[in-house]
């Protein structure tokens, strides 16, 4: 594996060979929180956007994972792809993204799926399939001309990395692993970790 000042880099050398060989949805990532009970969550989101500040994800503030960000900012990323034995493990803390940007990834979606982000009471009890269908039409009778607006419920998230891990498969489970952390001066410190 090969040695990179910046993890980002390495990360988007990995992630441009993943867009080109993972059959489906490269930019899957399990993502981990634990709120004020710090009984860890996880579950899969996806990547909408990434540079040196961070990874960037959006969902409903009241869903799970929200409440459990807004309770600890605390979290971490694993993106694990299969068709190339590589996996990055990502440590940080996590922040609201700017509404600008918000909105305009908001905006950017298809117009179901914002209909879909009004309708949704992501993570509460839903009584019936029937329930959602209902509210899915209201809110698009009520935003049938014109925009939809992004809902103040609903935003992205940017994990600022501490720590990235690079593990690469290698024969006889004698993996690569390489562990970038970020050091007070804001450059990186790596070490080579056993299998």
């Amino acid at each position: 594996m090969e040695e990179i000042s910046v993890p980002i880099q390495l990360f988007g050398e990995w992630f441009e060979e993943a867009k080109q060989k993972e059959s489906s949805l490269p930019e899957a990532v399990a993502l981990a929180t634990a709120g004020a009970n710090l009984m860890p969550h996880v579950r899969m989101v996806l990547l909408k956007d990434y540079d040196a500040q961070g990874f960037v994800f959006y969902t409903n503030l009241g869903s799970n994972k929200g409440v459990q960000m807004r309770e600890n900012s605390q979290a971490a990323l694993c993106f694990h792809w299969k068709s190339l034995n590589k996996q990055v493990r990502v440590e940080g803390r996590v922040e609201l993204v700017p509404d600008e940007e918000a909105d305009a990834y908001f905006s950017s979606r298809p117009r179901d799926s914002r209909i879909g982000a009004w309708a949704s009471k992501q993570s509460q009890e839903l009584g019936s399939r029937f329930e959602l269908e209902k509210r899915i039409s209201q809110y698009g009778l009520k935003y049938a001309v014109g925009k939809v607006p992004r809902p103040d419920f609903w935003s992205g998230y940017c994990l600022r990395p501490q720590l990235m891990e690079f593990w690469e498969e290698r024969p006889f489970r004698l993996h690569s692993r390489a562990q970038y952390t970020r050091t007070i001066e804001d450059s990186w410190d790596v070490v080579m970790l056993f299998p």
